[in-house]
């Protein structure tokens, strides 16, 4: 396989594991194409490598900025925005959970708090029900846990952890 084969491969591809994981194909395509670039790329080279139009080309550029995984780079003696995506991984997993977990985790677990927070709580049915939200937050609060580990953890440390959970 040609390397052009192989990086238009990475990229579509990319964009399809993306959906899977709730996250729009053409962030992820455009984050591809700019992570495996040995340059910085405008929004013009951007939109053609991928045949996007300029809004989604920009909207996505933004969105990869606000994730803190894409920045821009000037290039000297051209007034176009060029754009180059993190490439230390181990970072990008880092950014990438802190991320979900600021969109994701953390609205769920203020969600359960102010469902927890009503009026009648001594009928059976209140009780029970706040023991039923008790159990998601304490699974979110895990999940929120475990995510913030990883967030201050180094690749060695979580690499040691996972390796222990599997023997």
């Amino acid at each position: 396989m040609k390397l052009s084969e192989a990086k238009e491969k990475y990229i579509q591809t990319w964009g399809t594991f993306a959906t899977n994981w709730g996250i729009n194909r053409t962030m992820a395509q455009v984050h591809a194409l700019l992570i495996s670039s040995v340059k910085p790329l405008s929004t013009d080279e951007v939109m053609e490598q991928l045949e996007i139009s300029r809004g989604n080309a920009n909207m996505n550029l933004r969105a990869l900025m606000d994730w803190g995984i894409v920045r821009k780079e000037f290039v000297k003696g051209d007034r176009k925005e060029y754009f180059v995506a993190e490439k230390d991984i181990w970072f990008l997993f880092k950014q990438i959970t802190k991320e979900r977990r600021k969109r994701e985790i953390e609205p769920v677990i203020a969600f359960l708090e102010e469902l927890k927070d009503i009026d009648d709580k001594d009928s059976d049915e209140a009780k029970e029900f706040i023991r039923l939200m008790d159990d998601f937050s304490s699974v979110t609060g895990k999940i929120n846990n475990i995510m913030d580990l990883a967030i201050k953890s180094d690749d060695h440390w979580l690499v040691g952890k996972i390796t222990n959970l599997l023997k």
